[in-house]
């Protein structure tokens, strides 16, 4: 029997929280039943999922200081929802009501009780918050930038006879970095005057600036740990620590209605990284 699907096996969508959804599925004739296998509406069991397979393939786990979730058998998420015949064909309308990423396909039962699928991959259907419909303008932000040097052509003094000398016996002068309070000081501009609504911060990590280091400054992109914050973009401060002036920097944009992204790069390290001493 030949099976038509409507979105088609295949399609990539993208739809927000509170949009609803049609699947058709058209055959030759009328069956006695068709249902929509999907995970939709399960997004709190399809992360515990996910969960669970991380845990299963750590290596060293340890169960008695680190007791395993509870067990899900496999594809918990999915589900079959029946269909209704209506304008000569299987038709479910769904609201979308949770963000994630999820798949669905329909299939029909024929009068054999066998399943009968159409041609093709799942449907793949990305759900975005619904308040990110509109007015998504990102501002790109180096925070090394910033500062009392954000308007220099170079941060280097090449007329300085010292930086000249130590750079003839192959030493790379840093010069001072911007702050992360720097930043938080052009909110106003950025998310007021410019009406930006996310922060995208390139990679804010430390980075290897002995050996190993990428250009003068040491590339961002090559993090020496994920979970910390380059003391470079720190002022020296007796009551925070580096996470905690980052903090201020999240919860200043978030005052502005504003979401900060962060540029993080998850397959390779820079040299003499956490994870490439401790693994």
């Amino acid at each position: 029997m030949r099976l038509t699907l409507s979105p088609n096996p295949g399609e990539m969508l993208l739809r927000f929280v509170g949009d609803r959804l049609t699947f058709r599925l058209n055959a030759e004739r009328r069956t006695p039943e068709a249902f929509l296998r999907t995970n939709l509406g399960r997004g709190p069991i399809l992360h515990a999922e996910i969960l669970q397979e991380y845990y299963h393939e750590l290596r060293n786990w340890d169960s008695a200081s680190n007791p395993q979730p509870s067990t899900l058998p496999p594809g918990t998420a999915w589900r079959d929802i029946p269909m209704r015949w209506q304008n000569d064909g299987w038709e479910l309308e769904l609201t979308l009501t949770e963000p994630g990423f999820y798949d669905a396909k329909a299939y029909i039962v024929d009068e054999h009780a066998r399943q009968i699928w159409p041609d093709g991959p799942n449907i793949a259907i990305s759900v975005h918050p619904n308040e990110y419909r509109t007015n998504n303008v990102i501002y790109c932000a180096f925070p090394r930038m910033f500062g009392e040097t954000k308007t220099l052509d170079t941060t280097i003094k090449k007329s300085d006879p010292l930086v000249e000398n130590l750079e003839k016996q192959q030493y790379a002068v840093i010069p001072p970095s911007g702050k992360l309070r720097d930043v938080i000081a052009e909110f106003p501009h950025i998310f007021g005057t410019l009406g930006c609504r996310i922060l995208h911060l390139l990679p804010v990590n430390p980075t290897p600036t002995t050996y190993a280091r990428f250009g003068r400054y040491g590339s961002p992109y090559a993090a020496e740990d994920l979970t910390m914050i380059d003391p470079a973009l720190v002022e020296f401060d007796r009551r925070t620590t580096g996470i905690e002036q980052f903090q201020e920097l999240t919860y200043a944009a978030h005052c502005r209605g504003g979401r900060v992204f962060l540029d993080m790069v998850i397959n390779h390290t820079g040299w003499g990284s956490t994870l490439q001493e401790n693994h």
